[in-house]
Order: C-alpha cells, then sequence, then structure tokens
C-alpha cells in the first residue's frame, strides 16, 4: 500500500491544513500559476466554508505529512425524486506518493462518506489528458458515462 504498506490516515481537513493542500493542487494542476501559494489564507478559508456545510475536504497523512487531498461536494439534486447526490473534486496525490493506495484510500473514503450522507450518486470530471487517472477512477468502479463541458466566468 504506502511507506511499509501503512495505510494513509484520512482525515477532514482543516485551515491549518492550506499550505499543504495549496502546495499538492499547484503540483497535481495542468495549468501552471493557477494556484498562489502566497494565498494560504484565502485557501483556509476555502476548507472551513467547505467543511462547515454538508461538503467536505478530505486529507491523506502519512508520518503526518499531508501528502493528498479530495475535496467532496455533497449537493440536492432535482433527479432521483429531489435526492443528495455527491461529487469528487481536486482529488490529488504528490507525485513521490502515487500508485500506494493514497489516492484510493481518498476515493473509498469519499464514497463511504457520500453514502453515510444518503447519496444515491458519486461522480466526477476528469480532464481528458488525464488517462491514468482514468484507469485509476474505472479501478475504483467508475463508468465513463458523459462528456463534460466548462465555461469560464
Amino acid at each position: 500500500m504506502t511507506e511499509g504498506s501503512r495505510p494513509p490516515h484520512i482525515r477532514t481537513a482543516t485551515g491549518q491544513d492550506a499550505s499543504s493542500v495549496v502546495a499538492i493542487l499547484a503540483a497535481g494542476t495542468l495549468t501552471p500559476g493557477r494556484e498562489d501559494l502566497a494565498a494560504t489564507e484565502r485557501y483556509a478559508e476555502a476548507i472551513e466554508d467547505i467543511v462547515a456545510g454538508p461538503s467536505t475536504v478530505l486529507v491523506a497523512e502519512l508520518n503526518h505529512v499531508v501528502v493528498g487531498v479530495c475535496q467532496l461536494i455533497v449537493f440536492r439534486h432535482l433527479q432521483g425524486q429531489g435526492g443528495w447526490c455527491a461529487e469528487i473534486e481536486s482529488l490529488h496525490v504528490l507525485e513521490g506518493y502515487r500508485s500506494g493506495g493514497i489516492g484510493g484510500a481518498l476515493l473509498e473514503e469519499a464514497a463511504r462518506r457520500a453514502a453515510a450522507q444518503g447519496c444515491y450518486r458519486l461522480q466526477l470530471t476528469s480532464n481528458l489528458q488525464r488517462t491514468d487517472a482514468h484507469r485509476f477512477y474505472e479501478r475504483h468502479g467508475f463508468e465513463p458515462s458523459h462528456r463534460g463541458f466548462k465555461r469560464l466566468l
């Protein structure tokens, strides 16, 4: 799994994790410069706002070092009789820790939490360039079903 087969510790992020989280996001982005390592306070505020509602931000730790992050967005859906739905965003693991079970542990904890909140579906989008990620998601039971579109505002 990871460092000597020790599973990562998965927990809810706090504002104190902001510098680690933004570093992981910056390392994993396809758009260099999108994340601002100097804006830690804005990320801390975002984490605190997100975890105050039904959604959450999860972090994976190994030896008390944050090495992965995942945002779980939980929202009320019109379909499914107005049921709850969940979406995975920003699942990233530091490069040196990939392929060690950390991403899978984050994803499965997000799925567990979504199910515990009564969500009937867990969905995600993944950039077309991320073919390794697509294989990863399929190994975890996700099926490609839609084509996503994005419009920046």
